[in-house]
């Protein structure tokens, strides 16, 4: 081998030994209505940092008790802003290391034309047999739509016809496969290329509370190069437009 070839391999594995000492791995819960944009930039964040990304996706109630339970999660994407403060509180969390990254947005969609009318008048109508929600007391997109059927006066003549998700991506599945004809699921379920296919009403914003998705550095995430990169990350200008492409508003 020539000094010359032997030098450029050298200096070869001299990047890469020095690559792979600084990049390290990221343990991520992220609430399931999140799942499309998370794996868009997940994939860009590791281009960028070289850093791998191991992402869970579930709802927000379950990840609280599994961190709880000393889950290895280090950073949390959650479907409300009330998991990471309590996480904070209860010194599971990092101290002021939480922020919104997203307002979610709830929509009543179904896969089919004509189900669901523009002004939601299809729920008063009750025409139907099965109306898929998402566990209200893990998933925050199933509290939103509990509120938004006790705004209308509805909750009580629609609960038996609910088809209850553990989380909100079962919830959409449901309706994606015919289990149930309509459903409550989240904006960024349904939303390609900023339409809608199908039928759908998105839910007036005063029907429930807004629903503030925070992110916190989890406590086994501190100190870690890793973990710190992907919540800065997801505050950078690159993120944010991934995030309203998919339909979320910015705080």
């Amino acid at each position: 081998m020539k000094p010359s070839h032997r030098m450029s391999v050298l200096l070869a594995c001299l990047v890469s030994a020095s690559f792979a000492v600084h990049a390290d791995e990221v343990s991520v819960a992220v609430a399931a209505n999140f799942t499309a944009p998370m794996k868009q930039m997940a994939a860009d964040f590791e281009k960028d940092s070289g850093h791998k990304v191991v992402a869970s996706y579930g709802a927000t109630g379950k990840f609280y008790a599994q961190i709880k339970n000393g889950a290895p999660f280090e950073v949390l994407l959650s479907a409300d802003d009330e998991t990471p403060a309590r996480l904070v509180t209860e010194n599971a969390a990092v101290a002021g290391s939480a922020f919104t990254y997203a307002l979610g947005k709830l929509v009543l969609w179904s896969p089919q034309p004509a189900v669901v009318d523009a002004a939601g008048e299809v729920l008063k109508k009750g025409d139907f047999d099965h109306l898929a929600v998402a566990n209200p007391k893990t998933a925050p997109y199933g509290a939103a739509a509990v509120q938004t059927l006790q705004a209308l006066g509805l909750l009580a003549a629609l609960q038996p016809k609910f088809v209850t998700g553990e989380n909100i991506s079962q919830t959409h599945q449901f309706v994606s496969t015919g289990n149930a004809q309509l459903g409550f699921v989240a904006l960024s379920q349904v939303l390609q290329d900023g339409k809608i296919a199908g039928s759908s009403w998105r839910v007036p914003a005063h029907l429930y509370t807004p629903i503030r998705q925070d992110a916190v550095l989890l406590n086994k995430g501190q100190g870690k190069p890793a973990a710190d990169a992907l919540v800065k990350y997801l505050q950078s200008d690159r993120a944010k437009a991934v995030i309203q492409s998919y339909g979320y508003e910015l705080p």
